[in-house]
């Protein structure tokens, strides 16, 4: 049975407002649900301790969390501020004792041609390599849509993201799987992933339309979660979608899908 992640920038806010340990209520809200782990974006902005104090008292995961600040990957000019970034946000993780940080590529360049752009992601990534391997950390690259969301991305299609990752060709670089972007791109998980779905340490869902929790839009849940394991993903799925009610109510129809997979 798939296991579940909560994405914290997005789930359990409605415990955090009014909390001295915002993230810290968070984590314990996510215990209390039965939810095994969490991710995060943004670590600059919390208290590391707390959230440390947190994990190691609930026994939860902090399964990915994003390098901070978010810094354009298409850009070789900035590349240094990329891997000065990068180093800082991979000591955090491993003080955290989190496997997985996410970077996207950053906006398109007016400037740039699509290889040129495209050789700038794996030029950078090449250059992370050696910085990951001592921290054990695993950097996860994802590609957003650009239809809604991210308008202006440069990096959309998995197809693409798997091919740079392939280019690097390094276990400390991997794809972070979002089947919302991607469906919201037109893509089919069974096509986009077939044969190449051990690039991808983790998967991440929401709906569509609205990018609200399953069960809200058109997305056969069934269907895809089934593809995922016929294709031979084993890891978490990372609930990260904007509920429409209390987070603890907006598990239930994913709960029952995944139970129903057995």
């Amino acid at each position: 049975m798939y296991e579940v992640s909560a994405h914290l920038e997005a789930l359990f806010t409605e415990r955090r407002d009014s909390s001295a340990d915002p993230i810290g209520t968070q984590v314990y809200a996510a215990a209390e649900h039965h939810v095994p782990a969490v991710e995060i974006l943004w670590w600059r902005n919390k208290d590391l301790e707390r959230l440390s104090a947190a994990l190691t008292q609930t026994g939860i995961d902090l399964q990915t969390m994003g390098v901070d600040p978010i810094i354009s990957l298409v850009d070789p000019a900035s590349h240094d501020s990329f891997i000065t970034a990068l180093e800082q946000s991979a000591q955090a993780a491993h003080n955290l004792n989190c496997p997985y940080l996410v970077i996207s590529a950053g906006e398109v360049l007016d400037d740039a041609t699509r290889p040129v752009q495209h050789q700038a992601v794996a030029d950078v990534l090449h250059r992370a390599v050696p910085v990951l391997e001592p921290t054990g950390r695993t950097l996860l690259l994802e590609n957003l849509n650009s239809r809604v969301d991210h308008v202006g991305t440069y990096l959309d299609s998995t197809a693409e993201c798997l091919d740079i990752v392939d280019e690097v060709n390094s276990p400390r670089v991997k794809v972070l799987y979002d089947l919302y972007h991607s469906i919201t791109m037109g893509e089919r998980p069974e096509q986009v992933l077939d044969g190449r779905v051990d690039r991808v340490a983790h998967v991440q869902i929401a709906d569509t339309p609205g990018r609200h929790e399953p069960g809200t839009g058109t997305i056969d849940w069934a269907s895809e979660l089934t593809t995922l394991r016929k294709l031979g993903y084993e890891g978490r799925i990372g609930l990260e979608y904007i509920p429409t009610t209390e987070t603890p109510r907006s598990f239930a129809y994913i709960r029952s899908v995944i139970a129903d997979l057995g």
